[in-house]
């Protein structure tokens, strides 16, 4: 079969003929429909990014996977062949989380094997394209409202960086009835997105009056929760400035640059905190799941492209330079 390998000690990736894997006993093979392109994967090519865990030097990336049932694995009854599902972004080995696509054989291939416990049943209605990005591009922010941030409704919420976490960030803190959610980004294109998204403001971040902007729309008040899906230094800072008393900033971009708060004391007096977000866990992949069974969201929009698995290196490409600014590009075995 055809799979997209990268060899992490080189940081050589290519597309090329691997024998298909075998499950093994509580396994399912699944036959790949849909693999999302995240930025995490260009940065585990670009070498920004290092496996945990691998065992030796080469892996099949992906980690946003949905498709067919094909084989379940000797012993394995929950799971027929036909079934559609997606598979969740990872799973917990003694008690470490593994990543698929990073620490073991991920989803830009024309099949993959998964535990059974990591597969999620899929609506017939909701497409395979759509499916794909539920881990990670959409569960990740999710997560990052409902767990870490815990937004209660009717508060005002900002978010930094309407890319492919933060447009599914916007859209889904409607859903928690945030209000009103304010966007900020330097594109005009994403700007645009986030309004069509659901916020009810979108700023450019060099608006020098925009921590005023932000008060103004909030009624002086300021932002219950910042959202960081950037992880740029001076998003952090200007965000922190648009807090209201108690206000949270979560970070759910990532950057290995320091984190400075410039003025500490205000930042003690009105009782501010910081909250660092990674990824999600498997409530939240379902949670989502059923709110598209129940009709609540859906991805359409989410979308930006397909390509052939051939063409894995195109579509990096393509999300590196933004080219049509998309949320997400999928590849299709």
């Amino acid at each position: 079969m055809l799979a997209g390998r990268l060899n992490v000690k080189t940081r050589t990736f290519s597309v090329e003929e691997v024998p298909t894997p075998r499950p093994g006993p509580d396994e399912v093979l699944v036959k790949v429909e849909a693999a999302g392109v995240c930025l995490s994967d260009a940065h585990l090519i670009d070498g920004t990014l290092t496996p945990l865990y691998l065992p030796g030097d080469t892996v099949t990336l992906g980690h946003e996977v949905s498709g067919v049932v094909a084989e379940p694995g000797p012993g394995t009854t929950r799971w027929r062949p036909g079934q559609r599902v997606l598979l969740q972004a990872g799973e917990d080995r003694g008690g470490a989380v593994w990543t698929r696509g990073v620490d073991y054989d991920g989803g830009w291939a024309e099949y993959a094997v998964a535990h059974e416990s990591t597969l999620v049943e899929l609506p017939d209605d909701l497409p395979f394209e759509q499916a794909a990005i539920i881990p990670d591009a959409v569960s990740t922010p999710w997560a990052a409202i409902t767990t870490t941030a815990r937004v209660e409704p009717g508060r005002p919420v900002g978010v930094w960086g309407v890319g492919g976490l933060g447009a599914h960030a916007v859209q889904l803190l409607r859903v928690v009835g945030a209000a009103p959610v304010i966007a900020v980004d330097p594109l005009p294109e994403a700007r645009k997105r986030a309004l069509a998204f659901g916020a009810d403001l979108a700023l450019d971040p060099d608006e020098l009056e925009l921590p005023a902007l932000v008060r103004a729309e909030t009624g002086g008040a300021g932002l219950a929760v910042a959202f960081d899906f950037a992880g740029v230094p001076a998003v952090r800072e200007q965000a922190v400035a648009c807090l209201d008393r108690g206000g949270k900033l979560v970070l759910v971009g990532l950057t290995d640059r320091p984190l400075t708060i410039s003025d500490g004391t205000a930042f003690s007096y009105f009782q501010q905190q910081v909250l660092g977000h990674y990824g999600s866990s498997e409530e939240h992949v379902a949670q989502l799941v059923e709110l598209v069974r129940r009709h609540r969201v859906e991805f359409s929009r989410s979308v930006g492209g397909t390509f052939p698995l051939a063409e894995a290196q195109e579509a990096v490409d393509r999300l590196l330079r933004k080219e049509g600014n998309p949320v997400r590009l999928i590849l299709k075995p």
